[in-house]
């Protein structure tokens, strides 16, 4: 199992940077940032800085999207920094929630996140691609590659993610909604005649480690519970779609947000965010990884049993250089090798 480290990309940079230092060293193999132009610096600027000050660690938005850049603007800033560092890049992409909605925009649809997922890869792999109908390629690309790995929660989504990725992105470790995630993304790869073991399952949540005493666990789940607003986004435009009682999408993933009442992204992915008092402790439990070293190791071996190729740890709490350290010293060498 691969660890990934999650970060916003809040000033000053140059902490980003040392806490992506600090992962590597401690084994992490991927350091992602969240890529929203309004709320945070951007992104790779600073993954310039990262990957010039690591030597392996492998850096990527978790996640970007087809509205807030153009695309060959995307596949020229992955290819420049590919070609300087040595394909240490992978494009995490998804239809957008926070970049777009802070400025008033609408998610974008599947059907131009496919289109963009195809260009994007096309010529930061040296291919010719054709963009509003006209032919494009990056002349001085040499040897590169670009991994594009989708963010996904939906039917539809998580068909595309089987059919057109090369991986998964799945942003909460619920080990019942992973499990039937990673299956529909796989059976979707192998009707498309893909290799489905051949699609990397990332699953992406906060990880709080510390004593499993009351006063304690309560203290991480306050300091986590912000990630339950945030996939409540996502989950109130499934509800949207496919309202409270279709199949298509499992009742453990919609039914707590019945009490969601709105969300101001001022607070997006913040420990104070007023917006997710809705978020049950339940829920907090169930989507990320709290309590001592040993939950997190019983949790991190049941989603590698259930396919998880790596494990990326949301570090926006109180605790980042403890949780980074403990990972290092303690969870990653008991599941680095299996």
């Amino acid at each position: 199992m691969d660890f990934g480290l999650v970060l916003q990309t809040d000033p000053p940079g140059s902490t980003t940077v040392e806490l992506m230092r600090r992962a590597e060293r401690g084994g992490f193999r991927y350091g992602w940032t969240f890529d929203s132009a309004v709320l945070w610096q951007e992104p790779y600027v600073i993954h310039s800085r990262v990957l010039e000050h690591t030597e392996r660690l492998i850096v990527g938005p978790m996640v970007t999207n087809p509205g807030t850049r153009a695309w060959e603007v995307t596949a020229s800033t992955f290819a420049t920094l590919n070609e300087m560092y040595g394909n240490r890049t992978v494009c995490g992409i998804g239809r957008g929630d926070s970049a777009m909605r802070v400025a008033g925009r609408r998610p974008n649809t599947l059907a131009r996140l496919s289109e963009a997922m195809g260009v994007i890869r096309d010529l930061a792999e040296g291919r010719e691609a054709e963009i509003d109908g006209t032919p494009v390629r990056l002349p001085w690309v040499r040897d590169g590659q670009l991994p594009v790995w989708m963010a996904a929660y939906g039917p539809k989504a998580l068909a595309m993610a089987g059919r057109e990725a090369d991986g998964f992105i799945l942003q909460l470790a619920d080990p019942y909604l992973t499990e039937w995630m990673v299956k529909a993304v796989r059976t979707a790869a192998s009707e498309a005649g893909r290799d489905p073991d051949a699609v990397t399952i990332c699953v992406a949540a906060p990880a709080y480690v510390g004593a499993d005493t009351p006063g304690e666990l309560a203290h991480a789940r306050e300091q986590c519970r912000w990630f339950g607003g945030m996939v409540g986004n996502h989950v109130a435009d499934l509800v949207a779609r496919y309202g409270t009682e279709s199949a298509l999408v499992p009742d453990e993933l919609t039914d707590y947000i019945a009490d969601r009442q709105g969300y101001d992204y001022a607070h997006h992915g913040r420990v104070d965010n007023p917006d997710t008092a809705f978020v049950p402790d339940g829920i907090v439990d169930r989507f990320c990884l709290l309590g001592p070293v040993e939950a997190h190791l019983e949790k991190l071996r049941t989603l590698r049993d259930l396919g998880v190729d790596q494990f990326a740890v949301y570090a926006m709490h109180d605790a980042k250089e403890q949780t980074i350290d403990a990972y290092a010293r303690e969870v990653i060498p008991a599941l680095r090798d299996r």
